[in-house]
């Protein structure tokens, strides 16, 4: 049985017994989990069943059952794991795709009107924001973020920006920055953001799975999510939703007509889809409910996190970006060593020195960094090699 969910993070029996439900191959040590989450084996079990069943059974299955009921039961559990209605979502193949609909589909513009972003969003998300506003005849405002970042100082940004441009209609809102791993004040960003009327399309592509959030509470019209980051879900699994309320304000994706409008499905990028992982996801919801969800989860995460960073902070020539405050932390943080404008060369010992795979990110404020992620997987004795290695780095 699970451990009480406030003793349940330090518990080291009990995350290895949770680490042995993974395949993991010899060879570096993987802290970079923030691209995609592994599968457990009992989950790629069962997503190869599901290969080899649609393979023999093909269109004679798909067509009269996934296409039919099983999709319903599917959106079904989907919807509950947001805490949404089954009308509010539609599948996609991984939250980019659903943003870039959600953005390019938006209606409700004029010629004049101006769009938000800041310099901590997803490329896909930036780029979709950029293109639109040049299909139409828009203006671009972009917030740089003062690096370091503070939970006031990151509401004030937005709050004096929206006041001092009222033409602004829609915003991009990243939940948690690909970058650094800040964890955005959503709640207070979108409470300002709705004070003047302008929409929010919220990334929540790192935010599922680890980040307890009441969908619904946060008062956003539009998001798009990732099912293959820390939900668990094998790859190619995405989630798009629109506040019922709200539909008539996103066209059908290229005037899609495969279902009766109103349908939000007619929203998402049209394709045949990856049949097997769709048949996956039920297994995989349970799985994640089974280990207390995005609560047990990201305690999880963020103490190994922290085990790391409070070391790492005292280190000289080391720099944490992520804030101390645990309101804007997650499992991914990312630091940078002083002494270096582009953090590749550091990067590559952890790799060759030390058998530690991270990655380099870039693009905001704070400048190159190393982006660091836990996962469900990473070991003490994992934390403690990345420690020495930081610490004989730091030191030259």
């Amino acid at each position: 049985p699970m451990p009480r969910i406030e003793e349940n993070a330090r518990n080291e029996d009990y995350w290895h017994s949770i680490a042995e439900r993974y395949d993991v191959a010899a060879g570096p040590v993987n802290l970079e989990n923030g691209y995609f989450g592994r599968m457990t084996r009992g989950v790629a079990q069962d997503y190869q069943r599901n290969i080899d069943f649609i393979n023999r059974k093909n269109s004679v299955h798909v067509r009269p059952q996934f296409d039919g009921p099983q999709n319903i039961e599917i959106h079904h559990q989907l919807a509950g794991l947001l805490g949404v209605e089954d009308a509010s979502i539609a599948l996609t193949r991984c939250a980019s795709d659903a943003l870039q609909s959600l953005i390019r589909n938006y209606n409700a513009l004029q010629p004049g009107d101006q769009l938000l972003i800041s310099d901590l969003e997803y490329p896909s998300v930036e780029s979709a924001m950029r293109w639109v506003a040049r299909q139409r005849g828009l203006e671009i405002i972009e917030i740089i973020h003062e690096h370091p970042a503070s939970h006031d100082s990151l509401v004030a940004s937005y709050r004096e920006v929206l006041a001092r441009h009222p033409r602004i209609k829609l915003m991009a809102l990243t939940h948690v920055t690909h970058l650094t791993g800040l964890v955005m004040p959503v709640q207070a960003i979108v409470d300002a953001a709705n004070a003047h009327s302008v929409d929010v399309v919220l990334d929540g592509a790192h935010a599922l799975g680890q980040i307890e959030f009441d969908l619904q509470a946060l008062g956003v019209a539009f998001a798009g999510y990732n099912l293959h980051k820390w939900i668990g879900g094998p790859l190619t699994l995405g989630v798009m939703y629109i506040d019922p309320r709200r539909l008539a304000d996103i066209s059908p994706d290229m005037g899609s007509q495969r279902y009766p409008e109103p349908d939000i499905r007619n929203r998402a990028p049209y394709g045949t889809v990856n049949i097997p992982a769709w048949l996956t996801l039920p297994k995989v919801l349970q799985e994640h409910k089974d280990l207390g969800g995005a609560r047990a989860k990201g305690e999880r995460l963020n103490y190994l996190r922290e085990l790391w960073v409070s070391e790492a902070r005292k280190m000289p020539g080391i720099e944490v970006l992520t804030p101390d405050d645990p309101r804007l932390q997650c499992a991914i943080s990312a630091l940078r060593f002083t002494h270096l404008q582009d953090q590749t060369p550091m990067a590559d010992r952890l790799l060759k020195d030390y058998n530690l795979f991270t990655v380099v990110r870039g693009g905001s404020a704070c400048g190159s960094c190393i982006r660091i992620t836990v996962g469900l997987t990473t070991s003490l004795d994992d934390i403690n090699r990345l420690i020495r290695a930081l610490r004989e780095l730091s030191r030259g």
